[in-house]
């Protein structure tokens, strides 16, 4: 049964993931709509600012209704989402409400299921499960990608795979959902409950917050914007950035989540920001090819992949594994702020033709994280 778990964990994942493949619909779209950089955008920073907002309220409504319905329930309206963005060729706003918010409303509620399950039927290797059931979600954009990417090609325009892609992900991630479980010995009697007012004000929890927003927000800027990084990619080149990205993404979260369970939470954040700090500084040196863009592409999405882990293990020490469903769901709303990222990035390489600045400038918040990680050691346990 606990291979089912992970198979299943896996297979939902790759569909959730898929919004990570936006940049390859972005140059066909800014020509078929006639709109900017930045508007392009729009669905991606929308769906990120549902899809956590969502996951404050779905922890506990998992809780109550069980991981089996909550994931039968998202992997509905997730499908649902991309079946009526394809309507955007009519109406942008048709992709905006799809794309962005029904999507993001079914992934919310989805996403924390097979984490929560995993981490129940795994206790002993939080970070590990962790990485392997939301590897499938940086796997999901590398397969979304390549197909979306050739299918552009043969002359498909996006709307038209958003309603495909809609089908397939609603069928595979309610037939998923079927398997999703608690352990049969697991209870939530004597469990200590705890409100969301009490959880927000703890320092350990805004530490983590302020975190795990400055690694996304990197990630975001980086993703959504990839192929525009070398001003003169063609389409394929694009592709596989994005596909490089999403693979690297997939690995860095099994590999972060080993790693994790190693050494402690806050060693661990400090190295995996600092390594994404680093990369932006260096991102004016290192793409400057359709190789560096690839080099660049697979470094930012194996730092950003433990993003994605290392900070539902840290709730797993720190509060207890009960309690992951609930208060990750919490500190995943660190998504709506960086969700700001890809907007501010291309709203200067609209103005300007580059995106060196805001790459600088998350670096420096980043920055910021790990001092305050570095200053705060001796008293608060993370």
């Amino acid at each position: 049964m606990r291979i089912m778990i992970i198979l299943s964990a896996l297979l939902m994942q790759l569909c959730l993931g898929a919004t990570y493949s936006w940049s390859v619909y972005v140059q066909n779209l800014k020509i078929l709509v006639g709109i900017t950089q930045t508007q392009a955008q729009i669905p991606f920073s929308v769906f990120y600012f549902i899809f956590p907002l969502t996951m404050i309220f779905s922890g506990t409504l998992v809780d109550k209704i069980g991981p089996r319905i909550a994931a039968i329930s998202g992997g509905l309206l997730f499908g649902s989402g991309w079946i009526i963005s394809s309507f955007g060729i009519h109406n942008f706003t048709y992709t905006i409400l799809g794309n962005g918010v029904i999507a993001g409303i079914g992934a919310g509620i989805a996403y924390i299921v097979p984490i929560s399950t995993c981490i129940k039927w795994f206790p002993n290797n939080k970070g590990l499960v962790t990485g392997v059931a939301v590897a499938g979600f940086g796997g999901g954009a590398a397969l979304v990608s390549t197909a979306a990417g050739y299918m552009l090609k043969l002359g498909l325009t996006p709307f038209t795979l958003f309603g495909y892609f809609g089908v397939i992900f609603m069928i595979l991630i309610v037939f998923s959902g079927f398997f999703m479980r608690n352990p049969p010995n697991f209870s939530k009697a004597g469990t200590i409950k705890l409100g969301f007012r009490e959880v927000l004000t703890d320092k350990r929890f805004i530490i983590l917050y302020f975190a795990m927003f400055t690694g996304l927000a990197a990630g975001f800027a980086i993703n959504a914007n990839i192929k525009e990084f070398y001003k003169t990619a063609t389409l394929m080149t694009g592709v596989s950035a994005v596909s490089f990205f999403a693979i690297a993404n997939a690995i860095g979260r099994v590999a972060w989540g080993g790693i994790f369970d190693r050494f402690n939470s806050r060693s661990i954040i400090q190295l995996n920001l600092l390594a994404q700090a680093l990369l932006l500084f260096a991102s004016p040196l290192i793409v400057t090819s359709p190789i560096g863009l690839q080099i660049f592409a697979a470094i930012a999405g194996f730092n950003y992949g433990g993003v994605l882990v290392i900070y539902a293990g840290s709730v797993a020490r720190v509060w207890g594994a009960d309690k992951v469903g609930s208060i990750y769901g919490w500190l995943f709303s660190a998504n709506i702020p960086g969700a700001v990222a890809p907007l501010f990035a291309g709203y200067f390489y609209d103005k300007t033709g580059s995106f060196t600045i805001p790459l600088y400038v998350l670096a420096t918040i980043i920055l910021i994280a790990v001092v305050i990680l570095k200053l705060t050691k001796d008293q608060y346990t993370i």
